[in-house]
């Protein structure tokens, strides 16, 4: 599908979401799907414990620390052309050629992305998405969701998320093939950054991912401003 026809149709979708689900203020929001959720949940926890987590601890122990951060910071520069049409499309125009100045800089420079050349000379990494970019278009976030293998998201996160797919150029590449090598390289060494931080997830995984991610999302929107309304005080 054409980036420009998936576009059109990922606005309509929103268009029509926002319409069925007003826009959610931090007080009003709520897990609809929490019997669902958690049954996908446990899912995505078991594939975790017995696939993802021994691959990803199999790589860290076999991979030297440079190379695994050469890998980090090549996955890291493939999906900057997105954080940049974001930055764009959110009007953060002197944003926007900074980040292009990274891109290029680092593609060159830093060997196709191997190295952050760009960091050292002030162009420091941006945190831009499709979801943040609806958001700041005034789409409401809709209901929490678990999708399997891919965890939890808001409705207007994962259709920012399909866009942001169409939007890595890892992505076009030809082959199928070299593309799934590509997205599961990408999906290892993601887990393998997080493997501590999994361990020290406290009580109930399910509300702390949930709480946590909803969190995460508020700020980043926001830019980074404090959020005054929690979407879960009145959780027990």
């Amino acid at each position: 599908m054409p980036l420009s026809r998936f576009k059109s149709v990922a606005l309509v979708l929103m268009a029509v979401l926002s319409t069925a689900c007003s826009t959610v203020s931090a007080k009003q929001y709520t897990d609809p799907f929490e019997n669902t959720n958690r049954s996908v949940h446990a899912f995505n926890e078991g594939f975790d414990d017995a696939i993802l987590t021994p691959v990803s601890k199999a790589y860290v122990a076999v991979t030297p620390d440079p190379l695994e951060k050469g890998v980090s910071n090549f996955f890291d520069n493939l999906g900057y052309p997105s954080v940049v049409i974001n930055q764009f499309l959110q009007g953060k125009v002197g944003e926007g050629f900074e980040g292009i100045g990274r891109f290029g800089i680092n593609s060159t420079l830093g060997l196709f992305g191997l190295f952050d050349v760009a960091s050292d000379l002030g162009l420091e990494a941006k945190q831009e998405d499709f979801g943040q970019t609806f958001a700041a278009w005034g789409f409401g976030s809709g209901p929490y969701v678990v999708s399997p293998l891919i965890g939890g998201t808001t409705v207007r996160d994962g259709i920012g998320g399909i866009a942001t797919i169409f939007t890595n150029p890892g992505t076009w590449i030809g082959e199928s093939g070299a593309a799934l090598s590509l997205f599961a390289g990408a999906t290892i060494d993601t887990s393998a950054q997080l493997l501590d931080e999994r361990e020290l997830i406290p009580g109930d995984s399910y509300l702390f991912l949930r709480d946590s991610y909803m969190q995460r999302r508020q700020f980043l929107i926001a830019d980074g401003a404090v959020v005054e309304d929690d979407p879960f005080l009145d959780d027990e």
